[in-house]
């Protein structure tokens, strides 16, 4: 018999998961994840210029632009887009807490790096398919997946995985703008890896929670969300 799972509680984790994970890819220094890898490149470019220019607040800033592609793509737009972004800034302020926390685990070995590479990979994957599993809206990166695939009618997993792969070639592309010709910088093997098997772990997740739990309203606010859409 299934265990009953908060969807807010999802979203929350999610969050969380997801923030801890991009962290500990960092920290690995294998590549960080694809969906991110632009937004990083962004910071390391702009930070050193501007000291206030944090990671979390690349994310929300490219994922800003990202909503206003996808609304383009999908030829309509809905209030709960914008909550969307909420999240994304929510997202951003966490995931500085987990930067500035990052700080003190040792990375003075291959193995440690491995074990952080590995981790960060399963705790992203974690957390999207949380929010997957949520109805209050989820970043920008996972809705642009949610509302693209619906609108042309295309698995969601198989167009995570072309998204991520997309994701990663813009990745490397402004490694080298940035950073000149052949110098990887936050796009590196692990990157790639990522790309390529991420949409099939995301699924796996998906498939667990489903099997294991259902997943219910603990509060009610969904009718405010479905209003705003």
């Amino acid at each position: 018999m299934k265990k009953k799972f908060s969807a807010e509680l999802a979203y929350v984790l999610g969050i969380l998961f997801v923030a801890f994970g991009v962290v500990l890819m960092e920290k690995a220094d294998f590549g960080v994840s694809m969906v991110v890898a632009p937004a990083y490149l962004l910071y390391r470019w702009l930070s050193p210029v501007w000291g206030f220019f944090t990671f979390g607040m690349a994310e929300y800033c490219l994922q800003a632009a990202l909503l206003l592609v996808m609304v383009l793509i999908v030829h309509r737009f809905r209030m709960s887009y914008l909550f969307s972004f909420v999240t994304a800034v929510i997202y951003g302020f966490v995931l500085d807490g987990f930067m500035a926390a990052g700080t003190i685990l040792p990375a003075d070995t291959i193995w440690q790096r491995v074990i952080y590479y590995i981790l960060g990979m399963l705790f992203c994957s974690a957390g999207v398919s949380a929010m997957f599993h949520t109805y209050i809206s989820p970043e920008v990166y996972e809705l642009f997946v949610k509302e693209v695939s619906a609108r042309f009618h295309i698995n969601i997993n198989k167009f995570k995985t072309v998204y991520d792969c997309t994701s990663c070639l813009t990745g490397i592309l402004l490694s080298f703008l940035a950073f000149g010709f052949w110098h990887f910088e936050g796009v590196k093997w692990g990157t790639v890896f990522c790309a390529l098997i991420n949409g099939w772990i995301i699924g796996r997740f998906s498939a667990f929670y489903e099997k294991h739990w259902l997943f219910y309203d603990r509060f009610p606010w969904r009718k405010y969300f479905e209003k705003m859409c």
